[in-house]
């Protein structure tokens, strides 16, 4: 299974430039370096636009080359990521490293049921001796009948998030990149799913390399913060090192207690 290999995952001075047709190149990250070790949880705090999302898609090489011109280094255990072909990354998306976006409504298939969509990942990748319902309980979602067969516009937006998060363990990856996974979940909701996130840390040794631009959420469920801006990491450390001084409106005592 893909956990079964996961190194650190090691990015070394990473740049994206954007390469319109008719104009020069726009740098959109710029001379990016850090790691997310094994069963960590790093969060990665900024702004919209600053660059965070176009960064997760280049850590799996999902940006155009047609639009985009990446550089540096990629490193997950002893393989460059940047330096695979496309049928090299398939045995790496999903298996190895699983990307969770932040509208699982678009992500989600809207013609198959649950069962079928989870089970879909599970064939892509070969794995076996895994049903769908044990996935669905991993992610904190009852496997009774109504979720199994429900399609996605008939489940909640927390429990369409459980179900991305269901496909995104299906080979017990070693990294989850899971990009505002809490955008449009209500405060209770949200803390449910920074306890997931700890707990299957825990339990399965799973990374996590969560992307936010909320300094409550990952002063909850992260154990180290990159803080971006303008396509640069300007800030590093614990939540408390990094939040601690800069007016975000932390309650710690909240968060400790959580």
């Amino acid at each position: 299974m893909g956990g079964m290999s996961f190194g650190a995952l090691a990015v070394q001075n990473l740049s994206i430039d954007l390469t319109p047709e008719r104009s020069a190149a726009i740098p959109i990250v710029s001379g990016v370096s850090f790691q997310v070790e094994p069963g960590s949880i790093v969060g990665l705090f900024g702004e919209s636009g600053c660059g965070k999302t176009t960064l997760a898609l280049a850590l799996l090489k999902l940006l155009p080359a047609t639009r985009y011109r990446v550089r540096g280094s990629v490193r997950m255990g002893d393989r460059e990521i940047l330096s695979l072909t496309e049928r090299e990354l398939e045995s790496v998306r999903g298996a190895e490293i699983s990307l969770v976006l932040q509208d699982p409504l678009l992500s989600l298939n809207p013609v198959m049921r649950v069962k079928d969509q989870v089970a879909e990942v599970l064939r892509a990748h070969r794995t076996t001796g895994t049903e769908p319902g044990d996935l669905l309980a991993l992610a904190g979602l009852p496997a009774s009948a109504r979720i199994l067969n429900a399609y996605p516009h008939q489940l909640s937006g927390g429990e369409r998030q459980r179900v991305a998060i269901a496909q995104a363990l299906a080979c017990r990856p070693g990294l989850v990149i899971a990009d505002e996974p809490f955008a449009a979940l209500d405060a209770a909701k949200v803390v449910e799913l920074t306890s997931l996130f700890r707990d299957l840390k825990e339990k399965l040794g799973t990374a996590f390399l969560v992307i936010s631009h909320s300094a409550g959420v990952l002063a909850r469920v992260a154990d180290q913060v990159l803080m971006i801006q303008a396509g640069t990491i300007v800030e590093r450390g614990t939540p408390r090192q990094v939040f601690g001084n800069l007016g975000h409106g932390v309650s710690w005592g909240s968060v400790n207690g959580g």
